[in-house]
């Protein structure tokens, strides 16, 4: 896959892309399944998208066709300030859909990074001269809270939270927007939640039910409801985003569902209109 240009004469000046970190520290709950596959929705509704791997797994640029050692630049060397984000840049199999690929060696970073005084906010300056050619820019973070996530989360203009529903959801959410508010307080002062998402949900499961309930209560939860299904799980090993490998499925017929309230939640939020639910910290 070519390398894409990121200067387009044609683009228009004043757009920006709007940047969503998608962040759980705890694993298993589908975030990169969720970055990938609404990344891969958003590109299909036109909208020009920059997927951001800042995983060391790299679990997100195999989910897009990337193979671990097959690029000799990545947001490694973007971090550590070898190259500009242009370089490491990939085109995707699905059209106006981008990736900065990430591998192994992104776990490096925090190490070479520890003494500089600027290693928090490494990401959002490279992401800063390419803002003006994407609409969006969707950051998938290690499930962890470290220097990797904290710099997402210090590049972004808003927080969208995968979450099982599951007994022990609602306490590490509790923890995640602690960190939220901390990093909105110290270095990134637009900061929001973007919502909710549940994933891998069971509507055969009682509790799943009630723990749902229990976030609507304190959070903006998309209406989009990812189920667990077999497609999902699939896709990733064929190296395509689910929508790629069975638009059909149920699986991949939510992702969509979730692009388009997202798209229209943000056309929205441009015309002044305020969501009917507004995401904030558990009480």
């Amino acid at each position: 896959m070519a390398r894409p240009s990121t200067s387009d004469p044609h683009a228009k000046t004043s757009r920006r892309a709007r940047v969503t970190c998608v962040v759980n520290q705890k694993g298993g709950v589908g975030k990169t399944t969720t970055a990938v596959n609404l990344a891969a929705s958003v590109a299909a509704a036109e909208k020009r998208t920059l997927l951001v791997d800042m995983d060391p797994q790299g679990n997100a640029s195999s989910g897009v066709g990337v193979r671990p050692g097959t690029r000799e630049r990545t947001v490694y060397d973007v971090l550590i300030g070898s190259v500009g984000l242009d370089e490491v840049l990939v085109e995707t199999n699905v059209p106006n859909l981008v990736v900065a690929p990430a591998t192994q060696d992104l776990v490096a970073a925090e190490i070479e990074l520890v003494d500089d005084p600027d290693r928090a906010t490494k990401l959002r300056a490279a992401l800063a001269p390419h803002l003006s050619a994407f609409d969006y820019v969707f950051i998938d973070c290690p499930p962890s809270l470290g220097l990797l996530t904290l710099n997402a989360l210090a590049s972004c203009d808003a927080v969208l939270v995968p979450l099982q529903c599951e007994y022990y959801a609602l306490e590490g959410l509790t923890h995640l927007m602690a960190t939220i508010d901390r990093v909105k307080n110290g270095m990134n002062p637009k900061l929001e939640v973007e919502g909710i998402v549940l994933t891998m949900f069971d509507p055969r499961n009682n509790l799943a039910h009630q723990v749902a309930d229990e976030v609507k209560e304190h959070f903006f939860v998309f209406e989009s409801v990812v189920p667990r299904n077999v497609r999902l799980s699939e896709a990733p090993s064929h190296g395509k985003p689910v929508m790629l490998y069975d638009v059909s499925s149920k699986g991949s017929q939510a992702y969509l569902s979730l692009a388009r309230e997202l798209i229209a939640k943000h056309a929205a939020s441009a015309k002044g209109q305020k969501p009917q639910k507004r995401a904030a910290g558990a009480r």
